[in-house]
């Protein structure tokens, strides 16, 4: 397994970052934090760009930085690239001729430009300018581009956020296919929480220069859910069983259940396309959860699954309630007004209630 060991200092303009932390590829590995955490300064030690960075750093036990013994590696030769959130493109050349600039950098070519073309879906843009391509094109191309020079690990530094929300579905589908044909290593970094949750299997977030949690996406997710950094929110994968077109509900098997996911605004190919999903990545806000201390029978409510309170959180007059429902760990916010009418508590059986347009995804 690919990893990446990481014990660097860097100080610039009175912000400090100071990342001692070792990370493992067995997907891709997602950092999240707010503008100014460091996001970007991290990538850019990693990829050599940063100056005056100070420790150590290897991947694959190559060790690119070691400043105690003055070894540094150039950016150029550490066989790394780089996606920035602007593609960066040549505007002066064609995008095939921004494909072969790439490919002739690459001393050990071993990938065929037709495959990567192929891949990324960029075959009707080859003769064009880099200027007549839209935001979501110039990405594609980038990618491609990057993809061409063979790096050992690719870095992504927020990539899809100047995108509408239709371009960032099909970049992140691309960047998933990407990763799964090729086997490549890859650091996404973004503050869209939604982007890191449909592509990120690890994630790391980093706050004032320093990492706070890291773990399973999920669950660093849920960890989350104690901080001001996200909306809170459950976060889970689930299956696709049945795409009902008649109701416009999507089917999740859950445990011996099933929860229900509106689908009202797709596509027929959207929804045939969502009928091959093995696993979807999910989230379902704590604000959209209600409590009910005995089984609803006759409710709109689609959603209804009977769960345990493990842990009762509260600030001010909000309070969240954290349930687990057949081993999967939900979240609830309710008032302090309810708390106390229900006169809820620790290890109690409750149901918990959400429409079917309360889960939500950016697959889809």
């Amino acid at each position: 397994m690919n990893s990446l060991t990481l014990n660097i200092e860097s100080t610039k303009d009175q912000f400090s970052l100071v990342i001692n932390q070792c990370l493992s590829f067995s997907g891709i590995v997602g950092i999240f934090g707010h503008s100014g955490s460091g996001k970007t300064t991290l990538l850019r030690a990693i990829a050599g760009l940063e100056q005056q960075v100070k420790g150590t750093i290897a991947f694959n036990e190559q060790l690119l930085l070691d400043s105690k013994n003055k070894q540094d590696i150039k950016a150029e030769n550490r066989n790394i690239s780089m996606v920035f959130q602007e593609p960066r493109l040549f505007p002066h050349l064609t995008v095939e001729a921004n494909l072969d600039f790439a490919i002739k950098r690459c001393h050990h070519s071993s990938l065929a430009k037709k495959d990567i073309i192929e891949l990324t879906n960029i075959s009707a843009l080859l003769g064009k300018e880099v200027t007549e391509l839209s935001g979501g094109e110039q990405q594609k191309v980038a990618l491609a581009r990057a993809v061409l020079s063979e790096p050992s690990l690719l870095l992504l530094d927020e990539p899809l956020s100047a995108l509408d929300r239709q371009s960032k579905k099909e970049l992140l589908t691309l960047l998933k296919t990407v990763h799964q044909k090729l086997k490549l290593p890859m650091i996404y970094v973004s503050h869209s929480s939604e982007e890191l949750q449909q592509l990120a299997e690890q994630l790391v977030v980093i706050e004032r220069g320093k990492i706070i949690e890291s773990g399973d996406v999920h669950q660093v997710f849920h960890q989350l859910n104690n901080t001001q950094l996200i909306k809170q929110q459950t976060s889970l994968s689930v299956k696709v069983v049945e795409v009902n077109n008649q109701h416009g509900l999507v089917k999740l098997a859950f445990a011996e259940q099933h929860i229900f996911m509106a689908i009202n605004h797709l596509t027929e190919a959207d929804k045939l396309a969502l009928a091959q999903f093995n696993s979807l990545r999910c989230y379902i806000f704590a604000s959209d959860i209600s409590i009910t201390t005995i089984e609803p029978t006759s409710s709109s409510i689609v959603n209804q699954l009977y769960g345990i309170i493990t842990k009762i959180s509260q600030v001010q007059s909000q309070v969240l309630l954290t349930l687990t429902c057949h081993q999967q760990t939900f979240f609830a916010s309710i008032s302090t007004y309810s708390l106390d009418k229900l006169s809820l508590s620790i290890n109690q059986a409750v149901y918990i209630q959400f429409k079917a347009s309360a889960v939500r995804t950016l697959t889809i």
